[in-house]
């Protein structure tokens, strides 16, 4: 059995069943609660170094390429455009996908692709009795709140110095409304990227691997995936492909993904090389606005006498040059050409062909992984009021919230009041789902958590599953197997699939994280039966305030919905009971316990988030938001470029106050207490 089913009740207080109790010494820190973020590591490749020249160039590449609108096919989409509301996504319009992970095409949430959803939507799955989950459903939807990307159009290739790719509008079956194509959605709800750089595995099912090969999310699975490195000399260079295989470099792998994805942001049959050659050409952040204050990018922002104008005064190439190490893109004699044999090198003469590429253009996505993860592992909220108060500050909590930490902290007992929140949403972090969890004790009497172990599921029955990632019983299991997946070279996602199949005399190939039983010691542990199927990574609590709505389908708007939707045992318990996390069980909390959990939860929000100061500031953007109307019928006759937008002004390391701009709010502007 796992560890986390081991936790003692904390030793601070015991609590009456429903309410609070009473509440630490205000003097000291909460000794059996995580520590501030500060206290941990932001995790690094040990070789990191083996690939990057200069660190601050490094990073400044991967924020240029993170906000720039270029990136995306249609000029439009960038990274930015998922997560650019405390590194999440709060649109209400156009963001509804019918639920196809679970082979539902037809809407039923709204009318169609491009509605707008209101506080009335929420949540998917209604009780006469939001308590009890035993009593009559009130409504029921499968469809999912994600983000919106491209107007499906096939790729007919780039446009040097222009940011839009040329493309073949295609017929959508799915989102249009009458003959007018909508932006495609997503099938999963938008997780934030701040603190994201903690997470062992990136994505809600886990497919951005921990191995980051280069090229795409898969990490070693992908046995093919090669860089192209120069080993030869600046008079005789020599174009090697090259494995390459970089660990604790998730966000690097998922960085990679949406770029090509024919969802998100890119036209279909769109390449990464592909991707190169088109940015590789452009000014960095061309059609955008930086602000001269911006904490890594003011000193770069282009200016042509008294004037500040869109975009920086450095090119793509010369912020490569300047980050990488020249092996990676000093080749100028040698080409890569992409064809059905698969890369390889080829001469330099002539007109450069479309499937032919430069070393830096076909190393592109080595550059652009590792650029926004060292972008990316910037943006870490370490200064909320908890911080601060498990820092030493008495008084950086409230009574409420203090309160509120205790029912977090407590272990659910029939008759005494605790949520069992800490059970998944532990450490720092606020998630188990992190590099630092492996191997992680703490006094509660746990025992080392490891990557692939076993524990009791709701049905009495042991099983082994993936730490870090649980089935609470969001939608039925079937509708979306989430780590339970496959990747698109046919393997499992989930580490603990694979270790059953190597148990079963299967070679993979690969190396696949060792099985180690819950004692910390025995390995292989053997496995009999796995707990994967609809699992996802529990995501971190910080700034949850900002990030609605709620888990990966969205199906939650506030967090006292999200609340309810423990306190009740789950909304599928015992549909999904084989592969149900042990913890989601009936509360008993009362709606003042209910509160008291919102309340804490708030105290996690870092003010820098809300207010986009530094490192949190950003770029213009302008982010698509739907098509003018909900039927599309007026002023809209092109499909394909029909898009309203929102406008979000570059923001400086002062952050917003200081340009009179409001701090972020929440989804829907709801009330988070609001059921």
């Amino acid at each position: 059995m796992a560890a986390r089913a081991l936790y003692a009740a904390p030793i601070v207080l015991l609590l009456c069943a429903g309410g609070a109790g009473a509440i630490p010494s205000a003097a000291r820190p909460r000794f059996d609660a995580p520590p501030s973020l500060k206290t941990l590591a932001v995790p690094e490749p040990a070789d990191l170094m083996s690939y990057v020249k200069d660190r601050k160039a490094a990073i400044r590449l991967g924020k240029a390429l993170f906000w720039d609108m270029q990136v995306g096919s249609d000029g439009v989409q960038a990274c930015a455009s998922c997560h650019f509301h405390a590194g999440a996504d709060h649109r209400s319009k156009n963001t509804v996908n019918p639920g196809q992970a679970g082979g539902d095409n037809s809407f039923q949430l709204v009318p169609g692709p491009n509605a707008t959803v209101a506080a009335g939507n929420f949540p998917f799955h209604r009780f006469s009795n939001r308590d009890a989950r035993d009593s009559s459903i009130l409504a029921d939807f499968n469809d999912v709140i994600g983000s919106q990307g491209v107007f499906l159009t096939k790729f007919l290739g780039i446009k040097r110095e222009k940011g839009v790719d040329e493309g073949q509008p295609q017929p959508d079956t799915v989102f249009h409304v009458g003959s007018n194509n909508t932006r495609r959605v997503t099938g999963r709800n938008a997780p934030s990227v701040i603190n994201a750089a903690f997470n062992y595995n990136n994505f809600w099912d886990g497919r951005a691997n921990f191995i980051f090969n280069g090229v795409n999310p898969f990490g070693d699975a992908d046995v093919n995936a090669r860089v192209f490195v120069n080993t030869g000399t600046v008079r005789a260079p020599s174009l090697t492909p090259t494995k390459v295989r970089i660990e604790k470099s998730s966000l690097a792998s998922q960085a990679v993904g949406p770029p090509g994805n024919d969802v998100e942001m890119s036209f279909s049959g769109r390449t990464f090389p592909d991707i190169g050659k088109k940015m590789l050409s452009l000014r960095p952040l061309g059609k955008q606005m930086v602000h001269t204050s911006d904490s890594v990018l003011g000193a770069f922002v282009r200016r042509e006498k008294r004037w500040v104008r869109p975009g920086l005064n450095l090119t793509y190439v010369d912020m490569v040059k300047a980050a990488f190490l020249d092996k990676y893109w000093n080749d100028t004699d040698q080409l890569v050409a992409y064809d059905n044999t698969g890369p390889h090198v080829v001469g330099k003469g002539g007109k450069q062909a479309a499937n032919v590429y430069t070393q830096m253009q076909a190393n592109f996505s080595l550059f652009f992984g590792l650029a926004v993860q060292m972008y990316e592992s910037t943006l870490i909220s370490d200064d909320s009021p908890y911080d601060r108060y498990q820092d030493g500050d008495s008084g950086a909590l409230t009574v409420s919230q203090l309160q509120g930490l205790n029912l977090f902290m407590t272990p659910h007992d029939q008759g005494f009041a605790g949520g069992n929140c800490f059970n998944c949403h532990f450490g720092p972090e606020f998630t188990k789902a992190t590099v630092s969890n492996v191997g992680r004790v703490t006094f509660l009497g746990d025992l080392p958590e490891q990557i692939v172990e076993r524990m009791d599921m709701s049905n009495g029955a042991g099983a082994t599953y993936d730490s870090g990632f649980y089935n609470i019983g969001v939608r039925p299991t079937e509708e979306d197997l989430g780590r339970g997946g496959k990747d698109p070279f046919g393997f499992p996602l989930s580490y603990t699939a694979r270790a059953l199949m190597i148990q079963k005399g299967t070679k993979l190939g690969f190396p696949n994280p060792p099985a180690i039983c819950g004692d910390g010691v025995t390995q292989p542990c053997p496995i009999n039966r796995i707990a994967v199927d609809g699992t996802f990574k529990t995501p971190t609590l910080r700034n949850v305030e900002l990030t609605g709505p709620y888990f990966h389908n969205g199906g939650q708007a506030t967090l006292m919905q999200v609340v309810d939707f423990y306190n009740r045992g789950g909304d599928f318990h015992e549909h999904n009971i084989a592969n149900l996390d042990t913890d989601v069980e009936t509360l008993e909390l009362n709606d003042h316990g209910k509160n008291l959990l919102v309340d804490f939860l708030l105290a996690l929000t870092d003010d820098r988030v809300r207010q986009e100061k530094a490192p949190f500031d950003h770029p213009e953007l302008y982010v698509p938001n739907g098509s003018p109307g909900d039927s599309l019928a007026v002023n809209c006759p092109y499909s394909s470029t029909c898009t309203d937008f929102i406008r979000l002004p570059p923001v400086g390391a002062s952050g917003r106050a200081a340009e009179n701009l409001p701090p972020l709010g929440r989804f829907l502007d709801l009330d988070p207490h609001a059921h």
